[in-house]
């Protein structure tokens, strides 16, 4: 193995039909070992080494999935998507992948592991924003964002008060442990946070799931993290429901950004598949706004819920049945 070269494999998710998995890999990644100190300058020191990488452009990647094995190359920036149809039926649940950087003459470089979420054909599956709709971020004001992430580490992150709580709830309705409900995070944050994002969803108990990100950063872009256009959030949720053509989702955002607009518009193409769309109230000074275009997704006949506190969300999902 080439020690130097790495590969990132995140969770995937589909079904038998259409399963996918997204990676990178990368000629050289600095060692990111988190310490989860209160000290800010090792807080500084471990994120901005989440940014100094060299991604490994059109290397030759190998996947490996039950018995079956395909191939693809990565892109300009170290980063690889299998798209693949199982050639057998693939029980509801998390399965292993293993995914290998080939060098020219066939050898393997290095290996990495992931897993795909299979759900159930009858569960709801769930979309939720994660800065301001669930980790505080400040995300609409650069500087305030970039102090959260420097200052705190995975485990000092504030969530919101019950956010944990409703999406446990919601994780486990109409269903069991064994086969929780599908989450797929979708950020405006890179993939160089995923780690980070992953290990803070764990320690606020934040239910598994499958994080849908942006764009690899390098260090000198540092300063534009969490910068992303409205199309490309909106193409990653379009994405999600093509996935899953016969599944009923629910979304979560809020109102600092484009979460309404996002939403709305997807509901206009999708009504039959979203069963309600619930957005924080972040900014105040926009609730007329929002509430204008919920009323819109209503008009679709889907529920929705402008909230200020988790306990008003929870309170919605039990009156419409979502939580029991």
């Amino acid at each position: 193995m080439n020690k130097s070269v790495s590969v990132k494999v995140y969770h995937g998710y589909g079904h038998a039909h259409n399963l996918v998995v997204y990676g990178h890999v990368f000629k050289y990644k600095a060692k990111t070992q988190q310490v989860y100190s209160n000290n800010i300058l090792v807080n500084i020191a471990h994120l901005l080494k989440l940014f100094i990488l060299k991604p490994y452009a059109f290397v030759d990647v190998r996947l490996r999935f039950f018995d079956q094995v395909i191939y693809n190359k990565t892109e300009s920036d170290g980063f690889f998507k299998f798209e693949w149809k199982a050639n057998q039926d693939i029980p509801a649940g998390w399965h292993d992948v293993k995914v290998e950087a080939l060098n020219r003459d066939g050898s393997v470089l290095n290996a990495g592991e992931g897993k795909v979420y299979v759900p159930h054909i009858t569960q709801y599956a769930f979309i939720s924003d994660v800065d301001d709709t669930i980790m505080i971020s400040h995300s609409a004001t650069i500087g305030r964002r970039l102090r959260e992430l420097f200052i705190k580490n995975p485990h000092t992150r504030k969530t919101f008060p019950d956010a944990a709580s409703h999406y446990q709830q919601l994780a486990l309705s109409h269903t069991d442990v064994v086969q929780p409900n599908p989450f797929f995070y979708v950020s405006s944050s890179e993939w160089n946070l995923y780690d980070y994002l992953v290990e803070t969803f764990k320690f606020n108990k934040l239910p598994d799931g499958a994080f849908l990100l942006n764009t690899l950063k390098r260090w000198k872009d540092l300063i534009k993290t969490g910068k992303t256009g409205h199309e490309g959030k909106l193409l990653r949720v379009m994405r999600i429901l093509d996935a899953f053509p016969n599944q009923k989702f629910v979304f979560f955002g809020d109102n600092s950004q484009q979460d309404p607009e996002i939403y709305s518009s997807i509901v206009e193409k999708y009504p039959k598949n979203i069963e309600a769309v619930y957005i924080r109230n972040i900014r105040p000074q926009k609730a007329g706004e929002t509430m204008l275009l919920l009323k819109k997704v209503e008009g679709e006949g889907v529920c929705t819920c402008l909230f200020n506190t988790s306990e008003e969300a929870i309170e919605h999902s039990k009156s419409i049945g979502l939580i029991q």
